[in-house]
């Protein structure tokens, strides 16, 4: 069959912690679980025109004929798994990314650049997320350019040029219409969770109470960090929407390795904080840098539950 080129948005989402899955509900429980999730995340595809291109393992690979339909598809996916029934008490979460640009089709596959940029932003977001690239928000119409905000500057194997990665806002929707009226809503998100920064022998709390904390070679600064590569005023953590934002304005860049070991470098930006990890100010985790600033979110949701 021969093959022709056209613009599309491609999309990436697969199910996050699977293995898991398999180690602690057993291999049936898990295979159904996960085929579940599969079927949730692809009924949302045909009404935003899309096409379910493959299934690989536990992610879903399609494509969308505007940035728009991939958008809605991306955000209708995340509520259809996020607010489905869970089964054993078992919630799932999935991440998704997308881009979109020229792919060639050829026998109901699509290849080419615009792939793999998008599995490669796919590979930027964590549970619960959705990541898109700057050639998806310049073609959103502007509705929906306030739902996206820039997280990250990324640089891809192969690549010369860095990518804009940015996050969508996907649940605004549901906290600003249907859902502003129930209990649930009505509490700010930023009650529940807690950041503890440590490094040598001091540890500081960013919470509802402490929004802010600055860290840098700088006598000014909140931490001092003995460290020469570090700026003076190096970078800045600070609780916004109830997210962790960690703000880069330094000269030599800030390194983030999370708890799985995937690591990120951000430079004059800022991207969102999860789980718990080390930072690193101006040294690369492969020169074995020493002065380490620990990081850990923890939700004092569930320890408000506990209490008698």
């Amino acid at each position: 069959m021969s093959q022709h080129t056209e613009k599309l948005a491609v999309l990436f989402a697969d199910i996050c912690g699977s293995t898991a899955l398999y180690d602690n509900l057993g291999d049936d429980m898990a295979r159904r679980l996960i085929a579940r999730c599969i079927a949730t995340m692809t009924g949302e595809i045909p009404a935003y025109q899309g096409a379910l291109i493959k299934t690989i393992g536990d992610e879903i690979m399609c494509t969308f004929p505007s940035a728009e339909a991939a958008f809605n598809a991306a955000c209708a996916m995340q509520h259809a798994v996020e607010h489905g029934k869970s089964e054993g008490g078992q919630q799932m979460h999935i991440r998704v990314g997308f881009h979109y640009g020229d792919v060639i089709r050829e026998s109901g596959d699509v290849f080419g650049d615009t792939v793999n940029v998008a599995a490669r932003v796919a590979a930027t977001a964590r549970a619960s997320q959705i990541m898109t690239s700057k050639a998806v928000v310049d073609a959103l119409p502007p509705a929906l350019h306030e739902r996206t905000r820039q997280v990250m500057r990324a640089e891809f194997k192969g690549k010369q040029e860095q990518f804009d990665i940015f996050i969508v806002i996907w649940e605004l929707d549901d906290m600003l219409s249907t859902r502003i009226g129930t209990p649930a809503f009505r509490k700010s998100p930023e009650n529940i969770d807690e950041l503890t920064l440590s490094y040598r022998d001091r540890a500081i709390k960013i919470n509802k109470e402490r929004r802010s904390v600055v860290f840098g070679r700088g006598d000014t600064c909140d931490f001092i960090v003995q460290n020469s590569f570090a700026s003076r005023q190096h970078a800045k953590i600070e609780l916004r929407f109830g997210k962790f934002f960690i703000v880069d304005q330094s000269t030599n860049g800030t390194f983030i390795r999370f708890s799985d070991g995937s690591v990120v470098r951000i430079a004059r930006e800022e991207m969102i904080l999860q789980g718990s990890g080390t930072i690193s100010m101006g040294q690369s985790y492969s020169e074995n840098p020493t002065e380490l600033v620990e990081f850990s979110i923890v939700s004092n949701h569930t320890q408000h539950k506990e209490t008698p």
